[in-house]
C-alpha cells in the first residue's frame, strides 16, 4: 500500500497560522467566563464549524457551573479538571454518554491549550487528561487476508476475458490507498486526476468552502492505478466526474465484491477508510502526516488517534 502524500503547502498553515490572528488580553486572574468571547473568536479564526463552536461553548458553560461563576482561570488546576471529569461520569443524575464525555474532555484540552499558547496560563493544565476507554465497539477493519481476497476478486473482474469491469478495482484501491471519504470520492472530477507522470498518479481532494479548505490535499496512488483508470475510462466514459453514478450504486458495488470475497460482513466506505488508516499506521506513517492524509482537524484527531492505535496493536 502506498504511504506517499504530496504536500499541499496550505496544510502547514491552515490550522497553525490562523491561531496567531487573535489578540488576547486575558489575565490569569480573569474568570473562566471572561475567556469565552475571545475563545469564540479564536475558534472562528481557526474555522471550527458552527456546531463545534456551539458544543464547545455549552461544554465550557457546564464547566463554569461546576466551578462557580467567579472562579478565576488560575484556579483551574489539573486536579480540578479531573474532578469535573469525575463529576461528568458519576456525579450527575444522567451520566454522560461515552461520546459526549470524549467531546467534553476534548473541549477542555483545546481551551486550556489555547490559554497556555497565549501565555494566559503558564502551563497546559488539561494536557494530563486522558480520554476513558471507549465502550462502543471498535470500527470494523479488514485483515490483510481479507484485503488480499478482495483485491483478488476485483482484479479478476478487471481482467476478465468477457465483460471486464475495472470499476470495482479502481474504487477499492482508490480508498485503500488514500483513505478518502465517500463524499470526497463522489466529488472527484476528472481534472483532479494528474497522470503527467503515469507511474505516479495523483488525485487532488478539493474543498470550496473556506472553513473546510484545510482538508484539501494531494494524494499519490500506486503506478498500477493508472492502468486501471484507463480501462475504467474506456468502458464508462465519464464526462466530468470520476464516478457519475449515485453513491448507492457504488455501495452496491462494494456489497457485491464483499460477497464474492466471502467476507463475513458487509463492506462499506467507512470500513475501507478505517482499514486504509490502520494499514498506514502499521506501515510506519507518522501520525501528523496520517492526520493530514485523512483530512482530519486536530480536534477530530484527538479522538480518532487512540482508536487507530488500538486497532493497529498486535493481538495479545
Amino acid at each position: 500500500m502506498s504511504a506517499r502524500q504530496l504536500e499541499l503547502f496550505p496544510l502547514h498553515t491552515a490550522e497553525e497560522a490562523l491561531g496567531q490572528l487573535v489578540p488576547v488580553s486575558l489575565q490569569a486572574t480573569d474568570t473562566v467566563s471572561a475567556a469565552l468571547d475571545p475563545f469564540t473568536d479564536y475558534m472562528r479564526q481557526r474555522e471550527f464549524t458552527e456546531n463545534t463552536i456551539k458544543s464547545f461553548l455549552n461544554d465550557l458553560k457546564l464547566f463554569i457551573r461546576f466551578l462557580g461563576p467567579s472562579t478565576p482561570l488560575d484556579a483551574c488546576t489539573t486536579q480540578r479538571l479531573e474532578e469535573f471529569v469525575h463529576y461528568l461520569r458519576f456525579g450527575r443524575r444522567a451520566p454522560c454518554s461515552p461520546k459526549s464525555l470524549a467531546r467534553r474532555i476534548t473541549t477542555l484540552k483545546v481551551f486550556f491549550r489555547w490559554l497556555a499558547d497565549k501565555a494566559v496560563l503558564p502551563t497546559d493544565v488539561a494536557a494530563p487528561l486522558v480520554h476513558p476507554e471507549a465502550v462502543s465497539p471498535l470500527p470494523q477493519v479488514l485483515s490483510d487476508g481479507q484485503v488480499d481476497a478482495l483485491l483478488e476478486v476485483t482484479r479478476s473482474m478487471r481482467d476478465a476475458l468477457e465483460a471486464p469491469d475495472a470499476r470495482p478495482h479502481l474504487l477499492i484501491t482508490l480508498i485503500l490507498d488514500t483513505g478518502i471519504k465517500k463524499s470526497e470520492c463522489m466529488r472527484i472530477a476528472l481534472r483532479d486526476i494528474d497522470l503527467s507522470e503515469p507511474d505516479r498518479p495523483v488525485v487532488t481532494i478539493r474543498y470550496d468552502k473556506p472553513r473546510q479548505r484545510f482538508k484539501a490535499r494531494r494524494l499519490a496512488l500506486p503506478a498500477e492505478w493508472t492502468t486501471t483508470l484507463r480501462e475504467y475510462l474506456k468502458r464508462y466514459q465519464p464526462r466530468e466526474r470520476l464516478f457519475e453514478c449515485t453513491p448507492r450504486n457504488l455501495e452496491y458495488v462494494l456489497h457485491a465484491v464483499s460477497t464474492l470475497a466471502n467476507l463475513p460482513f458487509k463492506l462499506t466506505f467507512e470500513t475501507l477508510r478505517w482499514t486504509s488508516a490502520v494499514r498506514s499506521l502499521k506501515a510506519g506513517m507518522e501520525e501528523e502526516r496520517l492526520r493530514k492524509r485523512l483530512g482530519l482537524s486536530k480536534v477530530s484527531w484527538q479522538w480518532v488517534s487512540p482508536i487507530l492505535r488500538k486497532l493497529a496493536e498486535e493481538p495479545l
